[in-house]
């Protein structure tokens, strides 16, 4: 009797402290949210009372018209990142996580690799704007142009593509690659038709909130492509190149109306794009876990 009437408060207790700990993850998921929820609809509500849709076909003349050209130069920039962050960053991860890890004779050679990796994410993005700039705009005298914000760009989210792909290539079951071993396939082989295909949702996520970090980016932009009212070709000596977030930095600044209303409109086309990386990661991993193994 005695020991039936001890274990109640334990029993009291143990609920008490479950109920705290899902109270305080509930305070601090709204506290994650809560920010985010603010910016999104401080951006929608600020564009939404002027917002035109002439604004992403009309071409941009100083500080009036539309947002065509920083538009379609945002474009640009990440199809370059895509091109050039994509494959350094996908080969890289696929090194450390198929190639230098423990299965291969026990090697650790990719400690190095992956510290250096984790060095270059951790530098602020205006110290990699100014490498640029010093390097490669004045250095190379390739001026304010698309190829220096493509290059400084790429060097800021390869490495977390890298680490998207090789923890997708990581978590691939052993079993495939030993399975391909067993039917007689060579390495190249077997990474290309199993270990790839199996990791490539991963990496395919990698790559897209990749493409969201550079879309955002504006500092290295600053002092890598500068700013135009228009697009010109070349990959450098242009003078400058136009992307969105420019618009949103600048503009806000100037005294004009017309400025501040550009200035809205550009960081709502730059929320929409980034919303839509977001959700197509998630839908990426979504269908990824509709088919892996365990569920039913």
């Amino acid at each position: 009797m005695t020991d039936t009437n001890l274990s109640f408060p334990t029993t009291r207790g143990r609920r008490f402290k479950e109920v705290l700990f899902r109270a305080a993850t509930v305070v601090a998921l709204v506290l994650v949210i809560g920010p985010a929820v603010w910016i999104v609809a401080e951006i929608v509500g600020r564009a939404l009372p002027h917002w035109r849709w002439s604004v992403i076909t009309s071409a941009l003349h100083q500080t009036s018209g539309g947002l065509l050209a920083p538009l379609l130069g945002t474009l640009i920039l990440m199809a370059g990142v895509l091109i050039v962050a994509g494959s350094i960053g996908v080969m890289a991860g696929i090194h450390l996580g198929e190639m230098a890890g423990p299965r291969r004779s026990g090697k650790a050679s990719g400690g190095l690799l992956r510290t250096a990796s984790e060095v270059l994410s951790g530098f602020p993005s205006i110290v990699l704007g100014y490498v640029g700039y010093v390097a490669l705009v004045v250095g190379l005298h390739w001026g304010f142009s698309l190829l220096p914000a493509v290059l400084i760009l790429s060097m800021m989210v390869i490495p977390y593509i890298a680490k998207s792909t090789e923890t997708a290539i990581r978590q691939v079951p052993t079993n495939y690659r030993e399975g391909a071993e067993a039917l007689g396939m060579s390495m190249g082989y077997a990474l290309r038709k199993v270990v790839l295909k199996s990791a490539a949702p991963g990496i395919v996520t990698g790559l897209l909130l990749a493409l969201a970090i550079a879309c955002g980016e504006t500092a290295p932009l600053i002092y890598t492509a500068g700013f135009s009212d228009h697009i010109t070709l070349g990959l450098v000596h242009t003078q400058g190149f136009p992307y969105l977030t420019y618009a949103v930095f600048n503009f806000f600044q100037l005294p004009s109306n017309e400025a501040h209303y550009l200035a809205y409109d550009a960081a709502l086309i730059l929320l929409v794009l980034v919303l839509v990386l977001l959700v197509a990661s998630r839908l990426v991993v979504a269908r990824t876990q509709r088919y892996s193994e365990g569920r039913h």
